[in-house]
């Protein structure tokens, strides 16, 4: 194992969270809106449509939508939605997964949940 829980998220779920929610937030907004909400650039979002940037292998659309929601609600920053996402995508063990796709894991590694209770 060469690659550190954070480095994941870093690498690959930030990335995969910022491209599924400005597609989504798309549909509705403006790319510059959804830029600023993202505190990305318009450019990364056109990446993004064009399947250019930030590989997908997430399994929570529906909670992708429901943070759409939230965030259009607030239309002021997505960050408050994105750590709850990533708490999701860690309370599932999908980071497991997603560890696993990039990196050799061993079978019963628990890293991310030693110390948790």
């Amino acid at each position: 194992m060469k690659l550190m829980p954070q480095e994941i998220g870093v690498r690959y779920i930030l990335p995969a969270l910022r491209k599924e929610l400005a597609i989504e937030l798309s549909k509705d907004m403006k790319q510059k809106e959804v830029a600023n909400i993202l505190n990305i650039t318009p450019s990364a979002i056109s990446q993004y449509h064009k399947e250019k940037r930030g590989k997908t292998d997430l399994k929570i659309k529906k909670e992708i939508k429901l943070s759409k929601i939230e965030i259009m609600k607030n239309r002021f920053s997505a960050q408050p939605e994105i750590l709850r996402l990533t708490k999701k995508i860690k309370d599932t063990r999908t980071i497991c997964d997603i560890h696993k796709m990039h990196d050799c894991v061993p079978k019963n590694c628990n890293l991310c949940y030693k110390n948790d209770n």
